[in-house]
């Protein structure tokens, strides 16, 4: 499969990359800043998700087949900033954490109904912040990862009929560097005794889940929303 990824420089992006690319599929990667394998692009610019699909298609000849949408931003902001630094934070966030990712599901969307052969899945990575909530400091980072599941069950029900596919990820604690920092802030050990598993989710597993969805899920579990965190939050 052709595959475009977003946010793959590292953390659960570059884990999917590499589990992707270890089971034979041609994966397109972004970052921020792009690199020698990977194709640099801004989110917060509202230009840049299609520049992305347009240089991704491209560099996969003209067809892709999955998309996931892996990029984002975990910034916090107190809820007695200035309105200025407040609606600066929520914009930044809700723009590249969801604006853009729904950019590039239009995008692929378009593709997926005019291809030769009809049809093509989408992964969105959310959180569990979009059921459970957040801190005090990311009402923002949480509202756009339940944008990230309504729009995800959206795609589901209005695209299936067409083989268009859409599956969402909601890892917890994740043991990256963004989260390792988080942890840390937070009262580090105490925040993991939330999580019955004991531990946060290896990228490794995160990534094994978004290659199941990407190329090998069952059509009928479109709109699926899978948890991976421990058991930290239970549906």
């Amino acid at each position: 499969m052709n595959i475009l990824l977003t946010g793959a420089s590292r953390g659960i992006g570059e884990a999917t990359l590499l589990a992707l690319q270890a089971a034979g599929h041609r994966v397109v990667g972004q970052s921020t800043a792009g690199s020698d394998s990977l194709i640099a692009a801004d989110f917060t610019d509202p230009d840049a998700p299609r520049r992305l699909w347009e240089q991704a298609f491209d560099r996969l000849d003209g067809r892709i087949d999955v998309l996931v949408n892996n990029a984002g931003i975990f910034e916090g902001v107190a809820d007695n900033a200035g309105d200025e630094e407040w609606h600066a934070a929520w914009a930044k966030t809700l723009t590249v954490n969801l604006q853009a990712s729904a950019d590039l599901c239009r995008h692929a969307i378009a593709h997926f109904r005019s291809s030769e052969a009809p049809g093509g899945r989408i992964v969105n990575v959310a959180s569990r912040a979009a059921y459970r909530g957040d801190s005090p400091m990311h009402w923002h980072y949480a509202a756009s990862k339940a944008g990230m599941i309504a729009m995800t069950k959206s795609i589901a029900r209005g695209y299936a009929a067409e083989n268009i596919l859409a599956f969402a990820v909601c890892p917890g604690f994740t043991a990256t560097g963004m989260v390792e920092d988080y942890i840390a802030s937070r009262g580090g050990e105490k925040l993991l005794a939330d999580i019955p598993l004991g531990r946060p989710a290896s990228p490794d597993e995160v990534a094994e889940t978004i290659r199941w969805l990407a190329t090998e899920a069952p059509p009928s579990a479109t709109g699926a929303v899978i948890d991976v965190n421990g058991a930290s939050y239970v549906r």
